[in-house]
């Protein structure tokens, strides 16, 4: 056993006697010591000797980690809007519903209101449940205004992105964007609507597997090229080897 050295001020507690595992404060902190109520000193101790000196005040500067609990109320919307706008496919609702913490009933519930909301608000943006999930699409009505958008300056050249996108298409279709995406390596959600809009391709159905929307080339692409049919397209080797890869993606 030891004890603390006297103190001329100190009085009798000066002499008190104290258990050698404890660590004794350097200063008194009222204020962050209410704080730290629940801390026995040891894990600071330790943290000390693993890092260096650690003072109470620093651990008061430290961030709160980010909540990993379920989306409030006011919130949910506003997620579940912002996971629609990043994907390239239709998302199934447990997906959802895991990433924003929600029962699959919520989730569901809420999809619709927002379908629904935008309907109402005949608003551009067109929520549907397709595939097996749920994505964002520009509404029907408003195809011309879209299409016009998109042909100005239709007459100029594809890009190497949309050949290389339309490459993968011609010789793997149907084949949906994810596919395309892995071969390429990029998203590729803007030149599938670009070559959508030339009509060099079009939808063709869903992937049983995924859900996502497959493509194939129109028949404008064989006129296009001058082609008879797919059958005359040249190997694919030499234009675009890495393609090959498509079937183990």
């Amino acid at each position: 056993m030891s004890t603390w050295p006297d103190r001329d001020d100190a009085g009798p507690a000066a002499a008190e006697t104290v258990d050698p595992a404890a660590t004794p404060p350097a200063a008194t902190h009222p204020a962050t010591d209410a704080a730290a109520t629940g801390f026995d000193g040891t894990g600071l101790a330790a943290a000390g000797a693993a890092g260096g000196p650690v003072e109470v005040e620093d651990l008061e500067e430290i961030p709160p980690l980010p909540s990993q609990g379920a989306i409030e109320d006011d919130e949910l919307d506003g997620a579940l809007e912002a996971i629609l706008l990043v994907v390239d496919t239709p998302v199934p609702e447990q997906s959802l519903a895991s990433a924003v913490g929600r029962s699959l009933a919520e989730v569901r519930g809420r999809l619709i209101e927002l379908a629904g909301r935008y309907a109402e608000a005949r608003s551009g943006i067109d929520l549907r449940e397709i595939g097996g999930g749920w994505r964002f699409y520009t509404r029907d009505r408003f195809a011309p205004v879209v299409e016009r958008f998109v042909l100005d300056g239709q007459q100029s050249r594809l890009s190497r992105a949309a050949l290389e996108s339309l490459a993968v298409i011609a010789y793997r279709q149907p084949v949906t964007r994810a596919r395309i995406a892995a071969v390429r390596g990029v998203n590729v959600d803007g030149v599938i609507r670009t070559l959508v809009a030339r009509g060099l391709i079009e939808e063709s159905g869903t992937d049983p597997e995924t859900g996502g929307t497959r493509y194939r080339t129109t028949e404008l692409f064989t006129e296009r090229l001058g082609l008879n049919s797919l059958e005359e397209l040249p190997d694919l080797g030499p234009l675009l080897p890495e393609v090959d890869a498509i079937d183990d993606v």
